[in-house]
């Protein structure tokens, strides 16, 4: 498959909601039908696209959860237009949820308002559409790998399988990162959690992944996390959240034994290559040469891979991944022999 530049390229029951419109506030034909679901938190009514297949009498199925990223909405094309696609030729539905829109109000950001938002949608899908409760699933790259980690964490129970691409784990070290790579994203976080990170410590804190990592690997959740080597720098095909990111969270779900230092995390950071014997030196039919993985570890119930791209992930690659996993089942890291993928670029 020829790799793609996407411009845009990572829940209790609501009670009252409207029914799935066809339409949006516009009046224009919106991707997939739109619902609104009641906040179980403060009432407000939060929508979502909700698209459903039509299924056999019985028949259970399953619901892939994808995931806005950080300076967008649910309005955004992507990955809207390709989980779509992707649900409909599978027979899955498809959720895209609203959490509080872009990050860089209190409500949003990895608030809990944003992820009961969330939460509060899939418990709409399963009281309104045949849902496989063993086979939800999560995805989402950037601010939505972010959001899908967090969810992995804040709702362990739910996911069958948990696929984050270019993930921020720590807020307050990414407001250092920004600073230091000089992006503007430093300011986002600085309204939502309404100040700097160590006057609002507690609110980094408990909007980070890394605050919650511990209760999925208790709870064996399945967890891919991938990003492209060059992210964290500000050249052409680099981006702007380092690779630290996604290995601290590997850390976290993996056994001691298979964590990866701190020295070796600094190496790669700087170097933008991996340390002397952690190469991978497998084929994954996911990644073709131009996208190669450098390096793959993988631990009790997470698999980090690091591959040559920017602030990127492989949706084709995630969603093989999930389409195999059960919830209570052993996880399964097999491939198929053959598969079609590439860098999907993901903006932040």
């Amino acid at each position: 498959m020829e790799r793609t530049a996407i411009a845009l390229t990572a829940a209790l029951f609501a009670g009252v909601a409207a029914s799935p419109r066809a339409h949006g506030a516009s009046g224009k034909s919106a991707p997939a039908p739109e619902i609104m679901v009641k906040s179980t938190l403060d009432g407000t009514m939060r929508p979502s696209y909700f698209y459903v297949p039509a299924s056999k009498s019985g028949e259970r199925i399953p619901l892939l959860v994808a995931l806005h990223t950080w300076s967008y909405g649910y309005k955004s094309k992507s990955p809207l237009d390709w989980a779509l696609k992707e649900c409909r030729a599978r027979g899955w539905a498809m959720l895209y949820p609203d959490f509080r829109g872009p990050n860089w109000t209190p409500q949003a950001c990895g608030s809990d308002l944003a992820v009961q938002d969330i939460l509060d949608a899939v418990e709409y899908a399963k009281a309104n559409a045949p849902i496989d409760a063993d086979r939800i699933y999560v995805m989402g790259g950037s601010g939505g790998g972010m959001m899908a980690l967090l969810l992995a964490g804040r709702a362990p129970g739910v996911w069958a399988g948990v696929y984050s691409g270019c993930p921020i784990t720590d807020i307050a070290r990414w407001h250092a990162d920004s600073k230091r790579i000089r992006t503007g994203y430093w300011k986002h976080m600085e309204k939502a959690c309404g100040g700097v990170p160590d006057v609002r410590a507690d609110e980094y804190r408990k909007r980070s992944p890394l605050t919650w990592l511990a209760a999925a690997r208790k709870a064996k959740v399945h967890v891919q996390i991938c990003t492209g080597m060059h992210d964290g720098h500000r050249r052409k095909g680099g981006g702007s959240v380092p690779i630290g990111h996604a290995v601290r969270g590997f850390n976290v779900l993996a056994d001691e034994k298979d964590r990866i230092s701190e020295d070796a995390i600094a190496f790669m950071e700087k170097k933008e290559k991996v340390p002397a014997g952690m190469s991978f030196a497998g084929k994954d039919p996911f990644f073709p040469e131009s996208a190669r993985i450098y390096l793959r570890r993988t631990s009790a119930n997470v698999r980090l891979t690091i591959f040559e791209g920017g602030h990127a992930g492989n949706l084709a690659a995630g969603i093989d991944w999930l389409a195999r996993q059960r919830r209570n089942a052993p996880v399964d890291w097999t491939l198929p022999e053959k598969g079609e993928g590439g860098e999907f670029r993901v903006s932040r």
